[in-house]
């Protein structure tokens, strides 16, 4: 997969939408694809926290070195078993799930590793959004792009309800489960009325989802 050739900014995002999902009491968290720290230390300046780091690209955890407290560079899945059990208190998967082999084994293995009221928080984009539906249904189009839904670096694509299911097939309960970065376009709106505003789910590109582990 193409991850060098990623536009400007790609690993630079302070995902501001995404902190406002942060427990307030959380001091241990784990920023899984953390990018170059910038949304760590929006975490380390909200809660005080220690923050730990894993990302795949090595020039950018470089960066994200001063930050982290603890960094970790490559695929996620060759460190989860370095973790330590039952640490940490938040574990952030902004925009990342949709890039593994196989994120229902991630997010099976990282349940040992979260304290005992410890939540996964994770946004992860939403294939049905009107910006893919639309040029799919009339045009026939699904052309993969830089980045955005169809960044060609995905190898999963999920619905509102398909995230939901996966967290609870894998003995999660949902916490939290909001679309974030609503459309401003008004054309959800009329591609609802003949559906009777049963899909208004379109209007979101992303669904945030705070899980934890049923008690």
């Amino acid at each position: 997969m193409d991850y060098e050739n990623k536009p400007d900014g790609y690993y630079n995002d302070d995902r501001e939408e995404m902190l406002f999902f942060l427990p307030k009491d959380a001091k241990k968290v784990l920023d899984v694809g953390c990018g170059n720290g910038i949304f760590a230390a929006s975490i380390k300046k909200e809660n005080n926290a220690e923050v730990w780091g894993i990302e795949l690209m090595e020039d950018e955890i470089l960066k994200a070195e001063n930050i982290l407290d603890k960094s970790f560079a490559g695929p996620c899945e060759d460190h989860i078993d370095s973790l330590p059990d039952n640490y940490f208190d938040a574990i952030y998967f902004n925009d990342i799930l949709e890039h593994l082999v196989d994120p229902y084994d991630v997010l099976e293995r990282i349940k040992s590793k979260l304290s005992s009221n410890g939540v996964v928080i994770s946004s992860i984009p939403n294939i049905r959004c009107h910006y893919i539906i639309m040029p799919l249904f009339f045009k026939k189009e699904f052309e993969y792009q830089d980045f955005g839904i169809l960044d060609r670096t995905h190898l999963r694509f999920f619905t509102k309800k398909s995230i939901k299911n996966m967290y609870l097939n894998l003995g999660y309960e949902i916490v939290d489960h909001v679309g974030i970065n609503r459309s401003k376009s008004i054309r959800p709106i009329l591609y609802n009325i003949p559906l009777f505003f049963t899909a208004m789910d379109m209007r979101y590109p992303q669904y945030a989802t705070v899980a934890r582990l049923k008690k």
